[in-house]
Protein backbone atom coordinates (compact mmCIF):
# COMPACT_ATOMS: atom_id res chain seq x y z
CA UNK A 1 0.00 0.00 0.00
CA UNK A 2 1.07 3.55 -0.68
CA UNK A 3 0.15 6.57 1.36
CA UNK A 4 0.46 9.97 -0.05
CA UNK A 5 -1.43 13.48 0.93
CA UNK A 6 -2.63 15.57 -1.49
CA UNK A 7 -2.98 19.19 -1.68
CA UNK A 8 -5.97 19.73 -3.20
CA UNK A 9 -9.14 17.00 -4.14
CA UNK A 10 -8.79 18.14 -7.99
CA UNK A 11 -5.79 15.64 -7.97
CA UNK A 12 -7.93 12.57 -7.47
CA UNK A 13 -10.58 11.16 -10.05
CA UNK A 14 -13.97 12.48 -8.80
CA UNK A 15 -15.66 8.85 -9.82
CA UNK A 16 -12.63 7.35 -7.86
CA UNK A 17 -13.23 9.23 -4.73
CA UNK A 18 -16.67 8.71 -4.79
CA UNK A 19 -16.56 5.23 -5.23
CA UNK A 20 -15.08 5.32 -1.45
CA UNK A 21 -18.38 6.78 -0.02
CA UNK A 22 -20.41 4.72 -2.26
CA UNK A 23 -22.47 3.02 1.15
CA UNK A 24 -23.09 6.68 3.02
CA UNK A 25 -26.60 6.77 1.60
CA UNK A 26 -25.50 10.15 -0.30
CA UNK A 27 -24.04 12.06 2.52
CA UNK A 28 -23.18 15.13 0.28
CA UNK A 29 -20.53 16.21 2.71
CA UNK A 30 -17.59 13.80 1.31
CA UNK A 31 -18.86 13.91 -2.29
CA UNK A 32 -15.99 15.08 -4.73
CA UNK A 33 -18.35 17.94 -5.82
CA UNK A 34 -18.83 19.09 -2.44
CA UNK A 35 -14.89 19.31 -1.74
CA UNK A 36 -14.26 20.49 -4.56
CA UNK A 37 -16.22 23.49 -4.62
CA UNK A 38 -15.13 24.55 -1.31
CA UNK A 39 -12.04 24.97 -2.88
CA UNK A 40 -12.22 26.38 -6.32
CA UNK A 41 -14.46 29.12 -4.55
CA UNK A 42 -12.09 29.69 -2.08
CA UNK A 43 -13.52 28.67 1.15
CA UNK A 44 -10.78 25.98 2.15
CA UNK A 45 -7.07 27.43 1.09
CA UNK A 46 -4.10 28.78 2.87
CA UNK A 47 -5.39 31.72 3.74
CA UNK A 48 -8.92 30.58 5.37
CA UNK A 49 -6.64 28.13 7.30
CA UNK A 50 -8.22 25.54 5.95
CA UNK A 51 -5.77 23.51 3.34
CA UNK A 52 -6.49 20.43 1.99
CA UNK A 53 -4.20 17.25 3.34
CA UNK A 54 -6.19 14.56 2.19
CA UNK A 55 -4.44 11.02 3.05
CA UNK A 56 -5.24 8.76 -0.13
CA UNK A 57 -4.11 4.57 0.13
CA UNK A 58 -3.37 3.30 -3.27
CA UNK A 59 -2.28 -0.62 -4.11
CA UNK A 60 0.10 -2.03 -5.78
CA UNK A 61 -2.13 -1.76 -9.09
CA UNK A 62 -2.45 2.10 -8.18
CA UNK A 63 -6.10 1.92 -7.57
CA UNK A 64 -7.36 4.03 -5.11
CA UNK A 65 -8.42 1.86 -2.22
CA UNK A 66 -9.05 4.38 1.06
CA UNK A 67 -8.67 7.89 1.71
CA UNK A 68 -9.32 10.10 4.73
CA UNK A 69 -10.83 13.93 4.75
CA UNK A 70 -8.40 15.70 5.99
CA UNK A 71 -7.40 19.12 6.74
CA UNK A 72 -4.01 21.17 7.75
CA UNK A 73 -5.03 23.62 10.26
CA UNK A 74 -3.38 26.70 11.89
CA UNK A 75 -6.44 28.15 14.36
CA UNK A 76 -9.73 26.49 15.43
CA UNK A 77 -12.41 27.85 13.47
CA UNK A 78 -15.31 26.47 12.08
CA UNK A 79 -14.91 22.68 13.97
CA UNK A 80 -17.59 22.73 16.66
CA UNK A 81 -15.64 20.68 18.64
CA UNK A 82 -14.17 23.03 21.06
CA UNK A 83 -10.60 22.56 21.41
CA UNK A 84 -9.33 26.59 22.79
CA UNK A 85 -8.53 25.57 26.02
CA UNK A 86 -6.21 22.99 24.61
CA UNK A 87 -4.45 26.06 22.58
CA UNK A 88 -4.17 27.88 25.77
CA UNK A 89 -2.83 25.13 27.59
CA UNK A 90 0.16 24.96 24.89
CA UNK A 91 0.81 28.47 24.67
CA UNK A 92 0.91 28.94 28.25
CA UNK A 93 4.00 25.81 28.31
CA UNK A 94 5.64 28.06 25.64
CA UNK A 95 4.27 25.06 22.82
CA UNK A 96 2.68 25.27 19.55
CA UNK A 97 -0.68 23.63 19.66
CA UNK A 98 -0.79 24.76 15.57
CA UNK A 99 -0.31 23.46 12.87
CA UNK A 100 -3.12 20.92 13.19
CA UNK A 101 -4.48 17.68 11.35
CA UNK A 102 -8.26 17.70 11.67
CA UNK A 103 -10.15 15.45 9.69
CA UNK A 104 -14.04 17.36 9.79
CA UNK A 105 -16.07 19.16 7.23
CA UNK A 106 -15.69 22.47 6.66
CA UNK A 107 -17.93 24.50 8.93
CA UNK A 108 -20.11 21.56 8.73
CA UNK A 109 -21.01 19.68 12.50
CA UNK A 110 -22.96 17.01 10.61
CA UNK A 111 -22.05 13.29 11.40
CA UNK A 112 -21.10 11.22 8.82
CA UNK A 113 -18.00 9.48 7.22
CA UNK A 114 -14.24 10.67 7.11
CA UNK A 115 -12.77 7.43 5.88
CA UNK A 116 -13.65 5.74 2.98
CA UNK A 117 -12.62 2.94 1.32
CA UNK A 118 -13.27 0.69 -2.00
CA UNK A 119 -16.43 -1.64 -1.80
CA UNK A 120 -14.30 -4.67 -2.62
CA UNK A 121 -12.68 -4.75 1.01
CA UNK A 122 -13.70 -6.81 3.65
CA UNK A 123 -14.82 -5.82 6.80
CA UNK A 124 -11.35 -6.93 8.51
CA UNK A 125 -9.07 -5.34 5.53
CA UNK A 126 -11.25 -2.05 5.98
CA UNK A 127 -10.33 -2.23 9.65
CA UNK A 128 -6.47 -3.22 9.29
CA UNK A 129 -6.36 0.04 6.65
CA UNK A 130 -7.89 2.23 9.30
CA UNK A 131 -5.54 1.52 12.02
CA UNK A 132 -2.01 1.65 8.98
CA UNK A 133 -3.95 5.04 7.76
CA UNK A 134 -4.01 6.24 11.94
CA UNK A 135 -0.29 4.56 12.26
CA UNK A 136 0.85 7.00 9.24
CA UNK A 137 -1.03 10.42 10.17
CA UNK A 138 1.26 10.31 14.04
CA UNK A 139 4.32 9.14 13.03
CA UNK A 140 4.03 11.97 10.31
CA UNK A 141 3.06 14.65 12.69
CA UNK A 142 5.37 13.63 14.88
CA UNK A 143 7.85 13.91 12.14
CA UNK A 144 6.83 17.49 10.53
CA UNK A 145 5.99 18.58 14.45
CA UNK A 146 2.75 18.63 13.93
CA UNK A 147 0.43 18.98 17.22
CA UNK A 148 -2.00 16.33 16.87
CA UNK A 149 -4.86 15.11 14.60
CA UNK A 150 -8.66 15.00 15.39
CA UNK A 151 -11.61 13.60 13.55
CA UNK A 152 -14.63 15.03 13.94
CA UNK A 153 -17.87 14.31 13.98
CA UNK A 154 -17.13 10.21 12.12
CA UNK A 155 -20.14 8.08 11.90
CA UNK A 156 -20.75 5.29 14.16
CA UNK A 157 -19.10 2.73 11.79
CA UNK A 158 -15.81 4.79 11.96
CA UNK A 159 -16.08 5.91 15.94
CA UNK A 160 -15.92 2.29 16.55
CA UNK A 161 -13.10 1.28 14.26
CA UNK A 162 -10.01 -0.33 16.45
CA UNK A 163 -7.64 2.72 16.03
CA UNK A 164 -6.61 2.19 19.61
CA UNK A 165 -9.07 3.96 21.69
CA UNK A 166 -8.77 4.63 25.09
CA UNK A 167 -9.65 7.46 27.88
CA UNK A 168 -8.59 5.18 30.80
CA UNK A 169 -5.16 7.00 32.10
CA UNK A 170 -3.83 4.18 33.58
CA UNK A 171 -2.89 2.99 29.95
CA UNK A 172 -0.21 4.17 28.23
CA UNK A 173 -1.35 7.00 25.92
CA UNK A 174 1.50 7.56 23.19
CA UNK A 175 -0.38 6.05 20.12
CA UNK A 176 -4.41 5.69 21.95
CA UNK A 177 -6.66 7.83 20.40
CA UNK A 178 -9.35 9.45 22.72
CA UNK A 179 -12.59 9.40 22.32
CA UNK A 180 -14.70 13.15 22.83
CA UNK A 181 -18.39 13.05 23.87
CA UNK A 182 -20.54 15.99 22.46
CA UNK A 183 -24.23 16.49 22.86
CA UNK A 184 -26.41 17.86 19.15
CA UNK A 185 -30.37 17.80 19.70
CA UNK A 186 -31.94 16.28 16.78
CA UNK A 187 -35.01 15.38 15.08
CA UNK A 188 -36.32 11.63 14.89
CA UNK A 189 -38.91 10.52 12.27
CA UNK A 190 -41.59 7.98 14.19
CA UNK A 191 -43.34 7.06 10.90
CA UNK A 192 -45.26 10.56 11.21
CA UNK A 193 -48.02 10.97 8.25
CA UNK A 194 -48.25 15.10 9.34
CA UNK A 195 -46.79 17.54 11.50
CA UNK A 196 -50.07 17.17 13.26
CA UNK A 197 -49.26 13.70 13.92
CA UNK A 198 -45.87 14.55 15.02
CA UNK A 199 -47.64 17.50 17.65
CA UNK A 200 -49.87 14.90 19.14
CA UNK A 201 -46.55 12.94 21.06
CA UNK A 202 -46.28 16.37 22.99
CA UNK A 203 -47.83 16.60 26.12
CA UNK A 204 -51.18 19.61 25.63
CA UNK A 205 -49.39 22.79 27.15
CA UNK A 206 -46.16 21.99 24.40
CA UNK A 207 -48.30 21.47 21.73
CA UNK A 208 -50.53 24.56 22.11
CA UNK A 209 -46.78 26.87 22.83
CA UNK A 210 -46.05 25.15 19.48
CA UNK A 211 -48.91 26.15 17.39
CA UNK A 212 -48.86 29.96 19.06
CA UNK A 213 -45.51 30.30 17.79
CA UNK A 214 -46.34 29.28 14.63
CA UNK A 215 -49.19 31.16 14.37
CA UNK A 216 -47.57 34.69 15.11
CA UNK A 217 -45.02 33.72 11.45
CA UNK A 218 -48.50 33.86 10.01
CA UNK A 219 -49.96 36.95 11.67
CA UNK A 220 -47.18 39.14 10.61
CA UNK A 221 -47.91 38.62 6.92
CA UNK A 222 -44.80 36.30 6.24
CA UNK A 223 -45.57 33.14 4.38
CA UNK A 224 -42.58 30.43 2.98
CA UNK A 225 -41.40 28.34 0.73
CA UNK A 226 -39.03 25.27 0.33
CA UNK A 227 -37.79 25.03 -2.99
CA UNK A 228 -34.81 22.99 -4.05
CA UNK A 229 -31.56 24.61 -5.25
CA UNK A 230 -32.05 24.63 -9.09
CA UNK A 231 -35.77 26.01 -8.57
CA UNK A 232 -33.88 29.26 -7.10
CA UNK A 233 -33.14 31.96 -9.42
CA UNK A 234 -29.35 33.79 -9.49
CA UNK A 235 -30.97 36.79 -7.83
CA UNK A 236 -32.29 35.01 -4.76
CA UNK A 237 -28.94 33.32 -4.02
CA UNK A 238 -27.72 36.64 -3.74
CA UNK A 239 -30.08 37.95 -1.83
CA UNK A 240 -29.41 34.58 0.56
CA UNK A 241 -25.87 35.38 0.71
CA UNK A 242 -26.35 39.35 1.94
CA UNK A 243 -28.87 38.00 4.00
CA UNK A 244 -26.36 35.64 5.61
CA UNK A 245 -23.70 37.79 5.90
CA UNK A 246 -25.58 40.08 7.88
CA UNK A 247 -26.80 37.85 10.12
CA UNK A 248 -23.01 37.03 10.67
CA UNK A 249 -21.74 40.03 11.33
CA UNK A 250 -24.71 40.89 13.56
CA UNK A 251 -23.83 37.72 16.09
CA UNK A 252 -20.20 37.32 15.70
CA UNK A 253 -19.31 40.89 14.82
CA UNK A 254 -17.56 38.67 11.85
CA UNK A 255 -18.10 37.93 8.01
CA UNK A 256 -19.31 34.14 7.48
CA UNK A 257 -17.09 31.47 6.24
CA UNK A 258 -18.24 31.11 2.68
CA UNK A 259 -18.16 33.01 -0.34
CA UNK A 260 -20.87 34.32 -2.29
CA UNK A 261 -19.21 32.21 -5.44
CA UNK A 262 -20.04 28.69 -3.08
CA UNK A 263 -23.59 30.09 -2.75
CA UNK A 264 -23.75 30.68 -6.48
CA UNK A 265 -22.31 27.32 -7.40
CA UNK A 266 -24.82 24.96 -5.14
CA UNK A 267 -27.54 24.65 -7.68
CA UNK A 268 -24.83 23.56 -9.78
CA UNK A 269 -23.11 20.64 -7.86
CA UNK A 270 -26.38 19.69 -6.05
CA UNK A 271 -29.61 20.62 -7.67
CA UNK A 272 -31.63 18.63 -6.18
CA UNK A 273 -29.63 18.10 -2.69
CA UNK A 274 -29.84 21.32 -1.82
CA UNK A 275 -32.73 23.02 -0.36
CA UNK A 276 -33.93 26.95 0.49
CA UNK A 277 -36.55 27.46 2.75
CA UNK A 278 -37.59 31.58 2.20
CA UNK A 279 -39.74 33.21 4.13
CA UNK A 280 -41.54 36.18 2.21
CA UNK A 281 -43.34 39.62 3.30
CA UNK A 282 -44.81 41.71 0.44
CA UNK A 283 -42.95 39.61 -2.66
CA UNK A 284 -39.95 40.91 -0.65
CA UNK A 285 -37.38 38.14 0.71
CA UNK A 286 -36.73 39.28 4.27
CA UNK A 287 -35.26 35.88 5.51
CA UNK A 288 -33.78 32.21 4.33
CA UNK A 289 -32.86 29.07 5.85
CA UNK A 290 -30.30 26.52 3.66
CA UNK A 291 -30.61 23.03 3.91
CA UNK A 292 -29.16 20.07 2.43
CA UNK A 293 -30.30 16.07 2.35
CA UNK A 294 -29.22 12.72 1.38
CA UNK A 295 -31.37 9.33 1.10
CA UNK A 296 -32.00 9.18 5.09
CA UNK A 297 -31.44 12.84 6.91
CA UNK A 298 -31.82 16.58 6.53
CA UNK A 299 -29.26 18.59 7.58
CA UNK A 300 -29.82 22.18 8.27
CA UNK A 301 -26.96 24.43 7.61
CA UNK A 302 -27.00 28.34 7.27
CA UNK A 303 -29.81 31.20 7.86
CA UNK A 304 -30.25 34.68 7.25
CA UNK A 305 -32.23 37.56 8.02
CA UNK A 306 -32.64 41.26 7.76
CA UNK A 307 -34.57 41.09 10.59
CA UNK A 308 -35.30 39.41 14.08
CA UNK A 309 -38.93 38.71 13.93
CA UNK A 310 -40.70 36.66 16.24
CA UNK A 311 -40.61 33.03 15.78
CA UNK A 312 -39.42 33.36 12.10
CA UNK A 313 -36.06 31.61 12.91
CA UNK A 314 -37.31 28.50 14.95
CA UNK A 315 -40.39 28.18 11.60
CA UNK A 316 -37.83 28.24 8.67
CA UNK A 317 -35.10 26.67 10.57
CA UNK A 318 -36.83 23.84 12.74
CA UNK A 319 -40.48 23.47 11.74
CA UNK A 320 -39.83 23.97 7.88
CA UNK A 321 -37.34 21.04 8.42
CA UNK A 322 -39.10 18.85 10.02
CA UNK A 323 -42.30 19.05 7.80
CA UNK A 324 -40.19 18.21 4.53
CA UNK A 325 -38.40 15.36 6.31
CA UNK A 326 -42.12 13.73 7.18
CA UNK A 327 -43.36 14.71 3.86
CA UNK A 328 -39.96 12.79 2.02
CA UNK A 329 -40.25 10.39 4.54
CA UNK A 330 -36.35 10.68 5.90
CA UNK A 331 -35.53 9.56 9.06
CA UNK A 332 -34.16 12.32 11.21
CA UNK A 333 -33.29 15.61 10.55
CA UNK A 334 -30.07 17.27 12.11
CA UNK A 335 -30.84 21.00 12.46
CA UNK A 336 -27.12 22.00 12.94
CA UNK A 337 -24.65 22.21 16.92
CA UNK A 338 -25.72 23.72 19.99
CA UNK A 339 -29.02 25.17 20.66
CA UNK A 340 -30.69 24.03 24.15
CA UNK A 341 -34.05 25.89 22.96
CA UNK A 342 -34.63 23.08 20.02
CA UNK A 343 -35.25 20.51 23.07
CA UNK A 344 -38.65 21.88 23.74
CA UNK A 345 -39.41 21.59 19.96
CA UNK A 346 -39.24 17.88 19.95
CA UNK A 347 -35.91 17.66 19.27
CA UNK A 348 -33.54 14.92 21.16
CA UNK A 349 -30.59 15.48 22.86
CA UNK A 350 -28.04 12.47 21.27
CA UNK A 351 -24.50 12.22 21.71
CA UNK A 352 -21.62 13.04 19.20
CA UNK A 353 -18.29 12.21 18.69
CA UNK A 354 -14.49 13.15 18.00
CA UNK A 355 -11.09 11.32 18.10
CA UNK A 356 -8.00 13.09 19.24
CA UNK A 357 -4.56 12.01 19.10
CA UNK A 358 -1.91 14.25 20.73
CA UNK A 359 2.05 13.71 19.68
CA UNK A 360 3.18 15.18 23.29
CA UNK A 361 3.01 12.88 25.92
CA UNK A 362 2.04 15.08 28.87
CA UNK A 363 -0.48 16.61 26.86
CA UNK A 364 -1.61 13.20 25.91
CA UNK A 365 -2.49 12.60 29.48
CA UNK A 366 -3.55 15.69 30.29
CA UNK A 367 -6.11 15.55 27.56
CA UNK A 368 -7.70 11.77 29.15
CA UNK A 369 -7.95 13.16 32.47
CA UNK A 370 -10.14 16.51 30.91
CA UNK A 371 -12.34 14.15 28.70
CA UNK A 372 -12.52 11.82 31.46
CA UNK A 373 -14.02 14.54 33.57
CA UNK A 374 -16.10 16.31 30.69
CA UNK A 375 -17.70 12.81 29.92
CA UNK A 376 -18.78 12.58 33.26
CA UNK A 377 -20.55 16.00 33.11
CA UNK A 378 -21.89 15.30 29.85
CA UNK A 379 -23.61 11.75 30.77
CA UNK A 380 -25.44 14.07 33.62
CA UNK A 381 -26.26 16.75 31.21
CA UNK A 382 -27.87 14.68 28.69
CA UNK A 383 -29.75 12.93 31.55
CA UNK A 384 -31.35 16.53 32.69
CA UNK A 385 -31.78 17.50 28.90
CA UNK A 386 -33.70 14.85 27.94
CA UNK A 387 -36.15 15.19 31.05
CA UNK A 388 -36.81 18.50 29.47
CA UNK A 389 -38.69 16.83 25.78
CA UNK A 390 -41.89 17.95 25.46
CA UNK A 391 -43.47 14.37 25.00
CA UNK A 392 -46.16 12.28 26.59
CA UNK A 393 -44.78 10.13 28.94
CA UNK A 394 -44.77 6.27 27.33
CA UNK A 395 -43.21 7.90 24.09
CA UNK A 396 -40.02 5.86 23.13
CA UNK A 397 -36.87 7.95 22.26
CA UNK A 398 -33.87 7.43 20.47
CA UNK A 399 -31.04 6.45 22.74
CA UNK A 400 -28.46 8.44 23.55
CA UNK A 401 -25.87 7.00 21.70
CA UNK A 402 -27.85 6.06 18.36
CA UNK A 403 -25.42 8.24 16.25
CA UNK A 404 -22.59 6.18 17.51
CA UNK A 405 -24.15 3.08 17.27
CA UNK A 406 -25.13 2.19 20.91
CA UNK A 407 -28.62 0.97 22.10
Amino acid sequence: MQYKFIPSIHHIDAQSWDSLFAQSNGYPFVQHAFLATLETTDCTNKASGWQPHHLTVTNSSGQLVAALVLFFKNHSYGEYVFDWSWADAYAQNGLDYYPKFVSAIPFTPATGPRFGFAETLSAEEKNNLAKAMADHLQAFSQEKNISGVHILFPSAEQFNLPLNTTNNVEEPLESQWQQRIGCQYQWFNQGYSSFEQFLESFSSRKRKNVKKERAKVSQQNITLTMRSADAVPLEEWETFYALYHHTYLKRSGRYGYLTKAFFLSLAKIFPTQVLLCQAWRDQEMIAAALYFRDNTTLYGRYWGAMEELDGLHFEACYYQGIEYAIANGLQRFDPGAQGEHKIQRGFVPVKTSSLHWLAHPGFQHGVAQFLQSETQHMQGFMKEARELLPFKEGIELPAEGCLLGIK
